[in-house]
C-alpha cells in the first residue's frame, strides 16, 4: 500500500504484519462501523446525532440539536480518518460519501464562515460566548486537521476553502488588536490545526494566528474571569455550568493558570495538554524559538519521568481526567483516557522534527503498542474510554472507580477517542521517520519502505522483519552516494549489534539514542540490525507506593499483562517467584497471533479468616501473560500489569 508522508519530498508504504492488520481493520471495519455511530445506525447504543445535526443546521432536516458540545468533532475526525485511509486503500465510493459529508458542511455554513452546529442550533446569539467550555474553537480545530489531511490525500480544495473561510472569521474576531477578543479556547488543538494549515498552503497568518492563541493562554488579567463576567449580563442558557466546570482544578485544568513559557509542569487535563504541548513544539520549530524549546523539554521530562504509566497512558485521577502529583500513579482508579495517549503520540513526533533524541521516540513506541490500540478491541468494534491498568472484582461496587469497565463499549456519548484512535492507526507512517538536510532518521520498525530526497540524491530504504515480535531486522538501501541514515537503538534493548553488509559496525558511540551511519552508499547496501528480545522484569520507581514488592513483565516494546480467562481469579494472589524462568513463544491462533509469556508462579491459598499471624499457604501455577493491549479480547474478567514477586 502506498502512502504519502507529512513530508511531500516523502513516499512511505507499509508491509508491516502487525500494522498492516490494524490500517487494513480500519478501513474494512471501523470506518464503516463509526459511519453507522454517525449516523445513529448502530443499536443499543447511545446515539451520535453528529451528522444528523449539519443536516438539521443545512435545512435539510427538522429537529433538534443533540449530543455533547463538541459533537462536530467526531465527524471530522472520522473524515480524517478517511484521508489517510484512503492513500492505502482506495475506495470510490468512500470518497464519495467523504464529498458528500464535505458538501454537507459547505452547505451548513454561515454566510460569514461560521461553521459549529451547537451554536446555529441552541445558542445562535451567544457565539464565542464561553470559549472557556464550549469546545468551539475545538471543534474548528479538528475540522481544519481533517481539511488539510483530505486536500493532502485527494488534491480537493473543497473542504481547505471552507475551513480557510471559517479561520477567515476567527482571525477576524480573536486577536490583540483593537475591537477583537483576547481570548483562546478551554480545550487546545485549533493551535496545532493551524500549524498544519500553515505547512499545507504557506499562508503565514495561520502561523501567527496560532502563536497568538498559545502566548495568550495564561495573560493577566484572565481572559476566562473577562468572559465569565460578560456572561453573566446575558441571558443564559443552563449550559453555562460556572460551578463546577474546572473539577476543582481551577484554570490549571486547562493548562491556563500560567503563560505558557511560565509552565514547568504538567497540570490539568491530561488531553488538553498534550494538544497543547504538541501546538508549542511545532510553534517553536516553525519558529526557530530556542526558549519555547526548552520549555517542552522541561514539560517533557516532568510527563515522561515522574507522571507516566508503563503503558504511556496519562492522567491518574477520574476527577478532571487529570494529572495529579508526581509518582500518583494508582493502577485501579487511574484514568488513561485513549486520546491522552493518542495526543502523547503527536507530541512525540514534534519534539523529534525539533530534535532527533531516542528519550522522544522511545516513548512515541511505548505508546503505540501499549496505551494506544488498548483502546480497541481486535474487532475494531468496541471501544475503551479508560485503559486500566488493574481490573478486579471491587471496582463494579465501589462508586470512584465507576468509570473502569471490565469491557470494553460499542460507542460512548461522548465519543472522542474512538475515532482519534482511528485517524492515528490510519496514519502510523507519518510517526516512523523524519529527517534534517543530511540525514534520515527512522524512529519506528514498520516493515515496509521509504523515498525520499537526503540533499539531492534519491534514496529509498526498506525494512524487512516480523517487529514487534522478532529482533531481527533488515534494511536494503537503494541509492548512490555519500548521506547519513541514522537508526534508534530502543532504549530497552541491552546488547544491540549492526552491520553492513556483513561487515559488524560499532554501536558503542551512539548519538542521542541513535546508530548514525554515513558513507557513500552504493545500490543494494544492506544493513542488518538486531535487538535482542529478552523478557525483562521492570520494577517502579520506590515513590510509586502501589507498585512496591511488584514486577510488570515488558519484551521488546510490547508491556504485559494477566488475564483471568488464563490464571484464573483474585490476581492479586499471584506471585512471581524471582527464580522462575520466563519463557516466550509466539501463538499465531492467539489474539491475531501475539508471543506468550509463561513462568512457574504461586497463588495464595485463600482463607476464610481476615488477618493472620503467619504467611499464607502458597499453591504451584503456571502463569500466563499477554500483552496488555490484546486484554478482554475473549472473556472479560480480571486484569493486571503489575504481579507480586517473591
Amino acid at each position: 500500500m502506498e502512502l504519502s508522508s507529512v513530508n511531500k519530498n516523502q513516499k512511505v508504504t507499509v508491509e508491516d504484519a502487525f500494522w498492516s492488520n490494524y490500517k487494513q481493520l480500519v478501513a474494512e471495519q471501523v470506518i464503516p462501523y463509526q459511519w453507522k455511530a454517525l449516523n445513529d445506525q448502530l443499536p443499543d447504543t447511545a446515539p451520535s446525532h453528529a451528522i444528523e445535526n449539519f443536516r438539521i443546521v443545512a435545512g435539510e432536516a427538522a429537529g433538534d440539536y443533540y449530543g455533547t458540545v463538541f459533537q462536530d468533532s467526531d465527524v471530522a475526525k472520522w473524515l480524517e480518518t478517511v484521508a489517510y485511509s484512503l492513500r492505502s486503500f482506495p475506495d470510490p465510493e468512500l470518497e464519495e460519501a467523504a464529498d458528500e459529508v464535505i458538501s454537507l458542511m459547505g452547505r451548513a455554513q454561515a454566510e460569514d464562515g461560521y461553521l459549529n452546529t451547537y451554536y446555529m442550533l441552541v445558542e445562535p446569539d451567544h457565539r464565542w460566548t464561553n470559549l472557556r467550555d464550549n469546545h468551539e474553537l475545538y471543534c474548528a480545530g479538528h475540522l481544519i486537521e481533517a481539511a488539510v489531511a483530505y486536500y493532502e490525500t485527494t488534491g480537493k480544495y473543497v473542504f481547505l476553502d471552507i475551513m480557510e473561510e471559517y479561520v477567515d472569521l476567527i482571525r477576524r474576531t480573536f486577536g490583540k488588536e483593537a475591537g477583537k477578543l483576547q481570548g483562546y479556547p478551554g480545550h487546545p488543538e485549533i493551535e496545532l490545526a493551524l500549524l498544519r494549515l500553515f505547512d499545507a498552503t504557506g499562508k503565514r497568518e495561520h502561523l501567527e494566528l496560532a502563536a497568538y492563541f498559545i502566548e495568550q493562554r495564561g495573560q493577566e488579567p484572565h481572559y476566562f474571569d473577562m468572559e465569565k463576567e460578560r456572561r453573566h449580563s446575558l441571558d443564559a442558557p443552563p449550559t453555562w455550568n460556572d460551578q463546577n466546570t474546572n473539577f476543582g482544578l481551577g484554570y490549571a485544568y486547562m493548562q491556563a493558570h500560567l503563560p505558557v513559557r511560565q509552565q514547568e509542569e504538567a497540570v490539568g487535563h491530561s488531553v488538553r495538554a498534550m494538544y497543547l504541548y504538541a501546538a508549542m513544539a511545532y510553534l517553536a520549530r516553525k519558529t526557530d524559538d530556542a526558549e519555547l524549546q526548552a520549555v517542552c523539554d522541561v514539560l517533557w521530562d516532568d510527563v515522561t519521568n515522574r507522571k507516566m504509566y508503563i503503558t504511556a497512558g496519562l492522567g491518574s485521577a477520574v476527577n478532571g481526567e487529570a494529572f495529579t502529583d508526581a509518582y500518583d500513579l494508582p493502577n485501579d482508579s487511574m484514568y488513561c483516557e485513549t486520546c491522552a495517549s493518542v495526543g502523547l503520540v503527536f507530541w512525540a513526533k514534534q519534539m523529534l522534527l525539533l530534535s532527533p533524541d531516542r528519550k522522544y521516540s522511545d516513548v512515541l513506541e511505548r505508546a503505540i503498542y501499549n496505551g494506544t490500540i488498548s483502546g480497541m478491541d481486535l474487532d475494531g468494534k468496541r471501544f475503551f474510554y479508560v485503559n486500566p491498568l488493574e481490573v478486579n472484582a471491587y471496582q463494579a461496587g465501589r462508586k470512584d472507580q465507576e468509570h473502569v469497565k471490565q469491557g470494553r463499549q460499542k460507542w460512548f456519548a461522548c465519543a472522542c477517542c474512538p475515532p482519534n484512535l482511528a485517524r492515528l492507526i490510519a496514519s502510523i507512517e507519518n510517526h516512523a521517520y523524519t529527517q534534517t538536510e543530511d540525514t534520515l532518521y527512522t524512529h519506528l520498525y514498520i516493515a515496509g519502505s521509504i523515498q525520499t530526497k537526503i540533499g539531492e540524491v534519491p534514496v529509498k530504504i526498506t525494512q524487512n522483519h516480523q517487529y514487534p515480535w522478532y529482533a531481527g531486522i533488515t534494511v536494503t538501501v537503494e541509492g548512490e552516494g555519500e548521506f547519513k541514515l541514522a537508526f534508534r537503538i530502543p532504549g530497552w534493548c541491552e546488547g544491540a549489534a549492526a552491520s553492513i553488509n556483513g561487515k559488524a559496525v560499532g554501536i558503542s558511540d551512539l548519538e542521542k539514542g541513535y546508530l548514525v551511519l554515513e558513507r557513500m552508499w552504493a545500490k543494494d547496501d544492506q544493513i542488518a540490525l538486531s535487538f535482542p528480545m529478552p523478557v525483562m522484569r521492570i520494577y517502579s520507581n520506590p515513590k510509586i507506593g502501589m507498585n512496591q514488592g511488584q514486577v510488570a513483565l515488558q519484551r521488546g516494546p510490547v508491556v504485559y499483562c494477566l488475564e483471568e480467562v488464563d490464571n484464573g481469579n483474585r490476581l492479586a494472589g499471584l506471585r512471581l517467584p524471582r527464580e522462575s524462568e520466563i519463557t516466550a513463544a509466539f501463538e499465531e491462533d492467539v489474539l491475531n497471533g501475539v508471543v506468550i509469556l509463561e513462568a512457574d508462579g504461586l497463588r495464595a491459598e485463600e482463607s476464610e479468616v481476615l488477618y493472620q499471624s503467619h504467611l499464607p499457604a502458597m499453591e504451584s501455577v503456571k502463569l500466563r501473560a499477554i500483552p496488555y493491549y490484546a486484554w478482554c479480547n475473549r472473556k472479560a474478567g480480571e486484569m493486571r500489569i503489575w504481579i507480586y514477586e517473591t
